[in-house]
């Protein structure tokens, strides 16, 4: 029996539809059907490839913010230390992350979804950030501008402190208080990610 064979593009529509339904309705009123029509495609197209809504979610939830993540990070500049470059990268990630649509529709509407990715296993997203981490603080390292650790650890906990301020951030904020507004807070991670790295 020959292996299916999946069009990246086909998956791309798909994935785009399932966006778009999760945006209009959120998760749970999701449905493959209403992603299969609205993507163009049979439902059998769409049950090859993924067993079931929250599959099909998760995979959404990769592509979008591995892209809307590494998509914050400035290009390398040799000419500045590493660390800097990280440090910026990941605060303008994180902005990024917060104000994606998809986080947000989520956290309205279906928060328990992040669960298992907060308390039994990292998912492919948190993957791939940690490689791009890693690889970050071995660049530092080498230049000198990250204290040097073991960096597979290293990267566990920047991206443990990450998330911290990605997910819980909206409950230490208060908007009538520019002390303790987004902007605040975003410095003070800096500040924390700065000290954490630093020689």
């Amino acid at each position: 029996m020959k292996p299916i064979r999946h069009n990246r593009r086909d998956d791309e529509t798909v994935l785009d539809a399932a966006r778009e339904c999760v945006l209009a309705v959120g998760v749970r009123r999701t449905t493959l059907t209403d992603v299969a029509r609205r993507a163009g495609v049979s439902r059998m197209t769409i049950y090859r490839r993924w067993p079931d809504v929250r599959t099909l979610v998760g995979d959404v939830m990769t592509r979008e913010w591995v892209t809307v993540a590494l998509g914050a990070m400035p290009d390398s500049d040799d000419s500045r230390p590493r660390r800097h470059q990280l440090v910026n990268g990941l605060v303008a990630g994180l902005r990024a992350f917060r104000d994606h649509p998809l986080l947000r529709k989520i956290l309205d509407v279906d928060p328990e979804l992040l669960l298992p990715y907060l308390f039994d296993r990292r998912g492919a997203s948190q993957d791939a950030l940690l490689e791009f981490i890693e690889d970050a603080l071995r660049q530092g390292h080498q230049d000198g501008s990250i204290r040097v650790d073991h960096p597979v650890r290293q990267a566990r906990a920047l991206l443990l402190v990450m998330q911290s301020f990605a997910l819980s951030m909206q409950t230490m904020t208060a908007d009538r208080d520019p002390e303790l507004g987004d902007a605040a807070f975003h410095d003070e991670l800096r500040h924390i990610l700065e000290r954490t790295l630093a020689p």
